[in-house]
């Protein structure tokens, strides 16, 4: 079986955490905040924010990602997988924006991940108590 989908799934995440720390460098040079700093702006502080709180979360995402791929199939776990993104980048626009924004994005990225964690993880329980 070849995991094509996947791949290119786990790829575009780390795209779009890329595009997030491009930000969170595009915020300080608007704002005149330059590294090491992390605080002294709402917005910088916002946007660097969800950018480690995507960090925070690749750890939970990409090895159940893979998990569920290998139990359920590649398509299905992309497909899980680019739910996770959206939400992800719809967390991060929100919380930019306004911090109690940042919900509907959670709440995406949390079902998501919860799918692909849990549904790995009942997977292999199941795979180990039958073998």
């Amino acid at each position: 079986m070849t995991y094509n989908a996947t791949a290119a799934i786990t790829l575009l995440a780390l795209a779009v955490y890329c595009w997030m720390g491009i930000r969170v460098g595009r915020t300080r040079a608007k704002v005149g905040i330059a590294a090491p700093a992390m605080t002294g702006n709402p917005l910088l502080e916002r946007t660097i924010r969800a950018h480690e709180n995507t960090l925070e979360w690749l750890p939970v995402f990409l090895p159940s990602l893979w998990l569920f791929a290998v139990y359920f199939g590649d398509w299905r776990a992309a497909i899980v997988g680019v739910a996770w993104i959206i939400g992800r980048i719809v967390y991060f626009l929100g919380y930019v924006a306004e911090a109690h924004k940042r919900e509907r994005g959670f709440f995406i990225q949390a079902i998501a991940a919860g799918i692909l964690l849990f549904g790995a993880l009942g997977r292999a329980i199941y795979l180990l108590a039958t073998s």
